[in-house]
C-alpha cells in the first residue's frame, strides 16, 4: 500500500478543491476573509478587513463589533440547535452530565450576572483555575460575555505558577474548584489557590466550585461558592453581550518562553473567532449528528478554540471528560467512544504512543464503529504512531488529520481538510497550508530551504487566528516572533517540504543536538526508535561531552511483551546507526517503566536535562507522577556505572 495515497471508505466530495480556496485566500485576502467573516453574527460591520499599516501588530476586522459569547449561543436559540445538546460531560467517577445550547445560554447568563454584581466591567481580567468540569466552559463564556478576558491556568500547576499568572494580568477574579479528583486521588485546588492568593492583591472575589465536597478555607468577603451565588440569581436571568471591537482582547494565555518568565500570549475577538470557526469546518466539517471530542484540557490553546469556542460557535455537540485515559482501567478511552457514540477524536501522539505500549486488545474489545475521523495535534506525529492509530483506532478506514498549529496561532494553519479536499494522506505529515497561511521553510539566511532541506519553518503574511501580541509587553512580541525575519513570523520549529509541497514537522528549531559539529534533531531520533517493534515512547537529550560537544542520551519505554537486556540495547544502537547513521549512534539507552510527563501528557524534557546532568529538577507542580523521575535517576546511574566499568 503506497504511504502517499491511503485508501478510504468514503470518497469525500470537495465543495471546492484546496488549492482552489488557497490561491483565492493569498490573491486577494481581503475579499476572501470578508466573505468567511460572514459566517459570524456581527453587530456591526467591520469598516476594514485587515489594517496592516503597522507590522507586525496587524488589526483583524477593524472597526467590527460582535460579542463572541453572543457568537457561541444566543444566534442559536432562534434555529433549531436551541435544543441540540453543547456539552456531554463525564467525570472521572463515571458521572455524566449534560447541556443543551439553552441550558447552557441560561447557566452563562446567571454566572455573567454574578460577575456584573462584583462589578466585573469590560477590559477586566478574570483567572480561572478549574479542572475539566462544566464550569469551566460556563465561566469563559460568562467572562467574554462582559466584555471580561479570561486567563486560564492549567489546575496541574503550581501555587507560585498560579500567582505569576494572575500578578501578570492583574486579575480580579479568580474562579477555582475546592478540589479535583486525579486518578482516583482528591487534589487540593483550593488549597493550592489560597497559597497564590497570599501573593495576589489584585484579586478582589473568589468563585469556589464544590467538585469533591471535602472543607476548604474560605475567607469572607472574598470567597463565594459557585452553587449558593447561582442559587440566588433568578432563573431567566439575561444579562446582555457586551458590544466589542473585532480588535477587543478575549483572554490571554500564558506559554513557556525558551528563558524568563511565561508570554502571555493576547487573542483578540473577531479574527480569531473567524479563525476558529472556519479552521474547524474545514479540518473536520463537523456534521450535525456528530459528537466532537477533543481531548484537550481546556488549560490549554487547543481546549480554548476546539473545546469551547469554534465547536459552539457551529453549533457542533462536544464531549469533554475530566479523567485521564488509562484510569481506572486502560481501556477508559475506548470505553468512553463506545458508550456516547463519539464520532470525531481529536487528541496527541503521547496518548497514542501510549495506548501502542498497551497493546491492541485494550481497544479490540470495545466497538469504535460510530467514529469517522481521527486527528492528531500537540507536536509531529512519528510515523509508527500514525500507521497504529490509522490500522488499530480507524481500522484502515478513517482518514487521520493531523494538524500543526502553536498557542500563538489560535488554530490549525498546517492539515489535511476533509471539509475542503482531502488531499492524499502521509504518515507523519501534516500535509498542506490551510487558506490564509503562506507557509515555508527557510534557511538561516531566509532564504528558501531546499526541497527535502532541513529549515525554519515561517509565516509570510498574517492571518485572522494569529495573537495580537504578548500581553503588556509589544517589544518582548517583536523580538520573539518578528526579530529573526523581519516581518515574517518564526515559528521557532523546524521542518522540510518534500517534492510533493507537503510539510513535515521535525519539533521545535532548539530541539537540536550538535554532535562533532553535525545537527541532529531530537524528534528524528526519537521517531527512529518508536519504529522499533520493541519501544512504545522514546524521548533523546543531549549530554555534554568533551569531545564530541553533545552526545545524545536515549530514554526509552518499552512495549508490552519486551524486558530490558543489554542485548535489547545494542539492537536499538544497531537500529539508530542503520537508519540514520553512526554519528547519532547514543551514548547510552535508558530503558524506564514511565517518561516524566505533565498532567498533560507533554514529556517534560527538562527534568530528563536535569537528571543527565545531576542538576537541581526545579518545580515538579505539574508532574504526573514523580515516582518516574525517581525510576529514571536510578536506572540511569546504574546504567553509567556500567558503562564507566567498561
Amino acid at each position: 500500500m503506497s504511504e502517499a495515497s491511503l485508501p478510504f471508505n468514503e470518497k469525500i466530495i470537495p465543495i471546492k478543491t484546496l488549492g482552489e480556496e488557497w490561491e483565492r485566500s493569498i490573491r486577494n485576502p481581503h475579499e476572501f476573509w470578508a466573505e468567511k467573516a460572514k459566517a459570524l453574527r456581527w453587530m456591526k460591520t467591520w469598516d476594514k478587513v485587515l489594517d496592516d499599516s503597522n507590522p507586525p501588530f496587524y488589526k483583524w476586522f477593524s472597526g467590527g463589533i460582535l460579542n463572541i459569547c453572543d457568537n457561541a449561543l444566543d444566534r442559536h436559540l432562534t434555529t433549531p440547535k436551541k435544543n441540540k445538546l453543547a456539552y456531554i460531560w463525564e467525570g472521572e467517577d463515571g458521572e455524566v452530565r449534560s447541556f443543551t445550547f439553552y441550558q447552557l445560554y441560561r447557566e452563562v447568563n446567571k454566572l455573567a450576572k454574578i460577575f456584573k454584581n462584583f462589578g466585573l466591567k469590560k477590559g477586566d481580567r478574570v483567572a480561572v483555575y478549574l479542572p475539566m468540569i462544566p464550569e469551566l466552559p460556563i465561566t469563559l463564556l460568562a467572562t467574554v460575555r462582559l466584555g471580561g478576558i479570561h486567563t486560564v491556568v492549567f489546575s496541574g500547576f503550581s501555587a507560585e505558577a498560579l500567582a505569576d499568572r494572575i500578578n501578570d494580568c492583574q486579575a480580579k477574579i479568580l474562579v477555582t474548584a475546592d478540589g479535583a479528583y486525579r486518578r482516583g486521588k482528591t487534589v487540593m485546588l483550593k488549597d493550592t489557590a489560597d497559597r497564590a492568593l497570599a501573593n495576589t492583591p489584585t484579586v478582589e472575589k473568589v468563585v469556589v466550585v464544590r467538585r469533591t465536597g471535602q472543607q476548604v478555607s474560605m475567607k469572607e468577603g472574598r470567597d463565594y461558592y459557585y452553587h449558593d451565588l447561582m442559587s440566588k440569581v433568578e432563573a431567566n436571568a439575561y444579562v446582555p453581550p457586551e458590544p466589542m471591537e473585532a480588535t477587543d482582547p478575549v483572554f490571554i494565555l500564558y506559554t513557556s518562553g525558551t528563558t524568563g518568565k511565561p508570554k502571555g500570549v493576547q487573542h483578540g475577538t473577531g479574527g480569531y473567532l473567524v479563525w476558529g470557526y472556519w479552521t474547524l469546518k474545514w479540518g473536520f466539517d463537523p456534521k450535525d449528528e456528530d459528537i466532537w471530542w477533543c481531548t484537550a484540557d481546556i488549560g490549554w490553546i487547543t481546549g480554548h478554540t476546539y473545546n469551547v469556542y469554534a465547536p459552539l460557535a457551529l453549533g457542533v455537540t462536544s464531549f469533554i471528560f475530566e479523567g485521564t485515559p488509562d484510569y481506572p482501567a486502560q481501556d477508559r478511552w475506548w470505553e468512553i467512544i463506545e458508550k456516547h457514540g463519539i464520532t470525531i477524536l481529536y487528541t496527541t501522539p503521547t496518548a497514542i504512543r501510549m495506548f501502542m505500549r498497551y497493546g491492541e486488545e485494550w481497544v479490540n474489545k470495545h466497538d469504535l464503529s460510530t467514529l469517522r475521523l481521527l486527528g492528531s495535534v500537540g507536536e509531529p506525529i512519528n510515523p509508527e504512531a500514525w500507521r497504529w492509530y490509522y490500522k488499530v483506532i480507524g481500522k484502515e478506514k478513517l482518514a487521520i488529520i493531523d494538524t500543526w498549529w502553536q498557542t500563538e496561532t489560535g488554530g490549525f494553519m498546517i492539515a489535511p481538510l476533509s471539509g475542503l479536499e482531502l488531499v492524499p494522506l502521509k504518515p507523519g505529515s501534516a500535509t498542506k497550508p490551510l487558506p490564509g497561511v503562506q507557509a515555508d521553510v527557510w534557511d538561516e539566511k531566509g532564504q528558501p530551504s531546499p526541497i527535502s532541506t532541513r529549515g525554519f519553518l515561517v509565516i509570510k503574511g498574517p492571518w485572522p487566528g494569529m495573537l495580537q501580541m504578548l500581553w503588556r509587553d509589544p517589544e518582548r512580541y517583536k523580538q520573539a516572533y518578528f526579530s529573526r525575519f523581519p516581518n515574517v513570523y518564526y515559528t521557532g520549529d523546524y521542518a522540510i517540504r518534500d517534492p510533493d509541497g507537503y510539510f513535515w514537522l521535525l519539533g521545535r528549531a532548539d530541539e537540536v543536538l550538535k554532535v562533532a559539529g553535525h545537527r541532529i534533531g531530537t524528534v528524528e531520533l526519537e521517531s527512529e526508535l518508536v519504529a522499533h517493534p520493541a519501544v512504545s515512547e522514546a524521548a533523546v537529550m543531549g549530554k555534554e561531552d568533551p569531545v564530541k560537544g553533545e552526545v545524545p542520551v536515549a530514554f526509552v519505554v518499552l512495549r508490552s511483551g519486551y524486558s530490558p537486556s543489554d542485548q535489547l540495547r545494542q539492537q536499538l544502537v544497531q537500529h539508530i546507526r542503520s537508519t540514520i547513521g553512526p554519528i547519532a549512534t547514543p551514548e547510552a539507552i535508558v530503558m524506564v517503566n514511565k517518561l516524566p510527563k505533565t498532567r498533560s501528557g507533554k514529556i517534560m524534557r527538562r527534568l530528563l536535562k536535569a537528571v543527565l546532568a545531576g542538576a537541581a529538577l526545579g518545580d515538579v507542580s505539574t508532574l504526573e507522577d514523580e515516582a518516574s523521575v525517581e525510576d529514571i535517576k536510578a536506572t540511569y546511574e546504574e546504567l553509567r556505572k556500567q558503562l564507566e566499568k567498561k
